[in-house]
């Protein structure tokens, strides 16, 4: 039998909370050196120790570092385990968050040396209405050095089908704006691409269509409704879509096995159109465009 290439080391689980050299700010510092530990993919820092009015501070405020998906994540760390506390503490941060920046989904994020069993039972009688992400921190001594290891022990992202229009602050609509106004921020050929999606999606409606056009972001909905039935956010180069059917793994291997710029994300289908993509692989989008257009009307 050949020797392993890696060699073995023997290690000690240490705690943090009560720790004489380590301490729930040294660890700020290590998650907003290197986002990437938590998990999450790489993403950018907004903000830490964030006041939140009338509430206390928001550890850390984290966004997609290419600012191509709106997502933002509230993160609230503790040391220790989780206690009521901080799981009240994180929902409202979350729900703080969400209302004043309406533009952008928002996923509450708990890190924790010890995440209870307690703390999932609770979660759980939020299924459906609440995304959050809990995330157990284990720290590990191996000679002279400390290695953190994050573990992802819930990921609760996936909402109840309840696409209602975003809403802002106190439950206004978010504002509405007209197409020149998007158009000035992106091109109008980038716009095109919104309407062709727009006129496909007409092909299987039963009920007209429009392009809504809002602060924030694009949608597709029934002149007078709040429910939207496609979430376009457009950029100077690309538009990304958000398409909510059945089978979104399938949907998002089919794309990109044909070369379509496509994610699964919350149990959604992202794709990037760019200019051309329509024409060259039509068939193929139309498909995807018709099944979430009957599915929407379904629900």
């Amino acid at each position: 039998m050949s020797k392993p290439s890696l060699q073995y080391l023997k290690h000690e689980a240490i705690s943090l909370k009560g720790h004489s050299e380590f301490s729930e700010v040294w660890l700020h510092d290590r998650i907003c050196a290197d986002t990437a530990i938590l998990g999450l993919g790489e993403l950018t820092v907004i903000g830490r120790e964030r006041v939140q009015f009338g509430a206390g501070r928001l550890d850390i405020l984290l966004a997609d570092a290419d600012d191509e998906s709106p997502v933002r994540y509230e993160v609230e760390v503790m040391l220790g385990a989780t206690d009521p506390s901080h799981i009240i503490r994180t929902i409202e941060y979350w729900d703080i968050e969400r209302r004043r920046y309406p533009a952008y989904d928002h996923i509450a994020v708990l890190v924790a040396e010890e995440v209870t069993a307690r703390f999932l039972n609770v979660i759980a009688l939020f299924a459906g209405s609440i995304p959050i992400i809990a995330i157990q921190l284990n720290a590990l001594k191996v000679d002279d050095k400390i290695v953190l290891n994050f573990v992802k022990v819930l990921d609760q992202r996936q909402l109840r089908v309840d696409d209602r229009a975003d809403e802002a602050e106190g439950g206004r609509a978010e504002p509405d704006v007209d197409r020149s106004t998007w158009e000035a921020r992106v091109g109008a050929t980038v716009m095109k691409i919104c309407d062709r999606v727009a006129q496909i999606s007409n092909e299987a409606a039963e009920k007209k269509l429009e392009l809504q056009y809002k602060k924030g972001r694009v949608v597709l909905s029934v002149p007078g409704s709040f429910f939207k039935v496609l979430s376009f956010s457009p950029k100077k180069n690309f538009v990304r879509i958000r398409f909510r059917v059945t089978d979104p793994e399938t949907w998002a291997a089919k794309l990109t096995e044909a070369g379509v710029e496509a994610e699964l994300n919350d149990m959604r289908v992202l794709v990037r159109l760019r200019t051309g993509d329509l024409e060259q692989h039509e068939n193929l989008l139309r498909q995807l465009i018709h099944q979430a257009v009957k599915e929407k009307a379904d629900g």
